[in-house]
Order: C-alpha cells, then structure tokens, then sequence
C-alpha cells in the first residue's frame, strides 16, 4: 500500500483527504487502461479519486458508479464521424457535458486533465479558479496526430489545434508525458520547466496480461499464427500489415498462416474491406473487441505479433500500447523502425526500414522459421515489463508529480461525497 506515504504541502497535511479530479474525452472509465491504472494508484495512495469521462456503448454505461473506491461520472457522447466536423460536434458536445459535471462534483485540489483533445483546459478553469493544481497528462501530441490522421498538411486546423496545445501547457502546472520524447515536446514546444515534466509510461496490466496454455484450434489447422491487437484508425497501420500479409503470400510464396486481427476503430470496416480486395478472406479473421480471456487465448497461442504502425509525425516518438502488451505476453513482435518501439522494444522486436512492407513480410517468414528467436525475443520482452517498463515505476514518478503539484499549496476547500455513491463493484 502506498496510502501512508507522506506529502509535504506546506500545511503539515499529507495525501490522505485530499481530493482528484481527471477528465478524459477519448475513451470510458475503467475501459481507459492508463487512466485506471493513475486512479487506482491514487487511491491506494490516501487521495479521493473522482472521474469524468464518456460512457461506453457497450460497457461503462452507467451514466455514475463508484467502482473499487473510484467515483465515475459518465456522460453520453456521440463519436466523430465525417471528418474534423464531425470532431468539433463531438468535442463541443464533451465540453458542455464536462463542465456541468465538474461543478457536480466541486472542488479539488488537483485537476487532471487527459489529451486528446487539447481543450479541457477550459471546463479546469472553473476549478483552478478555486484553488486547485492543474496536471496535463499528455497522451497524444495533437499536432502529430491531425498531420498523420488527416493528411491536410499545416493548414488553418492544423494552426488552430497547435494554439490550442500552447493554451494547455500554459494553463498545466505539471505535465505527465508518456515517453522522453514527448517529455522533450513539452519542454522544447511548450515551454515547461523539466522539472516540471515528469515521465509516467503506460505499462500493461499484468493481471490481465498472463500465458495461458496455446491452443492449436485458433491456428485454423496453419503451422504458425499471427496477431494484431489495438485500435484500428487511420494511422494505426492495419492496411499496412494486411498489404504485408498479401505479400507474403504472393511474393514470398508462405500460406502456412492464419492471421488474427483483434480490436475496433473507425476503420475496422474500411481494413475488412482492404482484406477482402486483397484476397486475403480466409486467412485473416477480424473479431472486432473480444473479452480479456479471448484476447489472452489469442495472443497465447500466436507464433508472431504485429506492429505495423508506419511512420509518420505521430507514431516515430509515440509508445503503443500494443507493443508493451505483446512484451507481457512474451510474444516476438515486427514493428517498422521507430524511434520509441526501439525504446520499448529493444531485442523483444524485429524491425523494417520504415513503411517498407516487403521487408516487413520478410521478417514474418523469418520469424516463422526460428522458433529459437522467437522463444529468446518473447523471455526479453517479459524480462523488460516486469523491469524497467513496469507500472511500479511509473507509480513513483506519477505521485511524485502530485507532489510536486501540490507543494506549498493550500488545500481546496472540501465538499461533501459526490452524488455517485453506491457500493463498490467488485
């Protein structure tokens, strides 16, 4: 437990008392992995921990619940489509329902917002009004992710998203970056003290991320098994790896695969599509979302993972969860050379020269055909998430950033039990 750990905040008070708040607009709560892993870590660590964030479509739906000592206030929220307008109709939307619910719940001392999008500054500022410390936790770097997503070059958006990150480093007392590379962006961009930026990795939930026995079945009667897990949107890279995939059947004449795509995204239809056109109907499968025990028998059972994701302003200095997730799971991975799978990675991947899908087919095959790699590549990976990659680590660095958020503060004033009290679910 790390409940008892002290916090000098200039008023002889320590952690214990004190309250949270984190938004987030990207995903649902406990659904949004990293931001669990911070709200549970605060929790244990004395802080009363209160989330605001959209409801699921098919879990997280209850509109409030407190889970395991969290209190979750859920909002409806309609995702984008059609392009950026359809970003500012949802975004307009979150924002609307953000500060009507940050006045639900009151005062904090800390507000901790989680990107994407750039703009939750603006429902923070009626608590940092108040007294409270406002965190950035800094998931995506917006002005890469409108280049990669979009492709519309530095336009009038791309202008106005760029202003909009200066805005939240401005407003941010303390940045959480991902990666030291996004630690450099906050400094170098956007002005931050280093040591007010601190690094807090996302790490894969051990306890949902364990081997179990392999289970031949799932090869569909093929020699070897490979594997895709993540989100499917434009710059993820899944047309990426299926054109791999038909090049390593067309060109390197290999068809001893069966090929597993796990997860959902805005371009689950249009990758499904790309695999009918390339003929790859009956090797490749696409289950969309599956339970956490269908995606542990997958990734138990696969010979080889991919990480086709190209490179492009984004991904280069991003870390993918994919890939840390494949590492606790001790499976071998192809990823294209980027800088920060290199740095996740090391040894436990195989790397191609950037976008270079032939060359990625070749590593596949090479992969295939050397069992003794593969077993070396999948004991590294493991060996690095339960080291240096481990969320222990990143429990450090976090409270320390809440310290250092909270120092010399006085606290905000408390306020009763939010209206989302039920009892926990176990």
């Amino acid at each position: 437990m790390l409940g008892d750990t002290s916090l000098s905040d200039g008023t002889g008070g320590g952690r214990r008392g004190r309250r949270a708040l984190i938004l987030v607009e990207n995903l649902s709560v406990p659904f949004d992995r990293r931001v669990w892993q911070e709200c549970t870590t605060l929790r244990d660590a004395g802080w009363e921990v209160h989330v605001i964030c959209p409801q699921g479509s098919k879990r997280d739906t209850e509109p409030e619940a407190v889970i395991d000592g969290v209190a979750v206030h859920r909002y409806p929220l309609r995702a984008a489509t059609g392009g950026p307008a359809g970003y500012l109709r949802e975004y307009g939307s979150a924002l609307w329902h953000t500060a009507r619910l940050v006045r639900r719940v009151g005062p904090v001392h800390v507000v901790h917002a989680c990107n994407p999008p750039d703009l939750l500054f603006l429902p923070a500022r009626w608590l940092t009004r108040r007294g409270a410390r406002f965190v950035f936790d800094q998931h995506d770097l917006v002005p890469e992710l409108y280049l990669s997503r979009f492709d519309r070059g530095e336009d009038l958006l791309y202008r106005g998203v760029r202003a909009l990150e200066r805005l939240t480093y401005r407003a941010a007392d303390i940045v959480l970056a991902t990666n030291e590379s996004y630690r450099d962006v906050a400094v170098r961009r956007g002005g931050k003290r280093p040591e007010d930026v601190f690094v807090v990795r996302s790490a894969p939930a051990t306890d949902r991320f364990r081997p179990v026995p392999p289970e031949p079945e799932l090869k569909r009667g093929k020699p070897h098994l490979l594997c895709y897990l993540g989100v499917m949107g434009p710059q993820d890279g899944v047309d990426y790896a299926l054109r791999a995939l038909a090049k390593l059947r067309d060109e390197l004449g290999r068809t001893d695969w069966h090929a597993v795509f796990v997860g959902g995204g805005d371009a689950f239809d249009a990758m499904a599509e790309l695999s009918r056109r390339l003929g790859l109907d009956g090797q490749v499968e696409f289950t969309g979302r599956v339970p956490d025990a269908d995606l542990v028998r997958h990734l138990s059972t696969a010979d080889v993972c991919l990480s086709p994701d190209p490179r492009n302003p984004l991904n280069d200095v991003s870390t993918m969860n994919k890939v840390l997730e494949y590492m606790a799971m001790g499976r071998p991975i192809v990823s294209f050379d980027l800088k920060e799978a290199r740095v996740s990675a090391g040894d436990a991947a195989v790397y191609a020269p950037a976008n270079d899908e032939s060359a990625f087919a070749g590593l596949i095959a090479r992969l295939m055909d050397d069992p003794e790699k593969r077993a070396q590549m999948g004991k590294t990976g493991q060996e690095r998430i339960t080291g240096r990659l481990s969320w222990e680590n990143s429990q450090a660095s976090l409270l320390a950033a809440y310290d250092a958020a909270c120092r010399g503060r006085t606290p905000a004033p408390a306020r009763g039990p939010a209206r989302a009290r039920k009892r926990p679910r176990r």
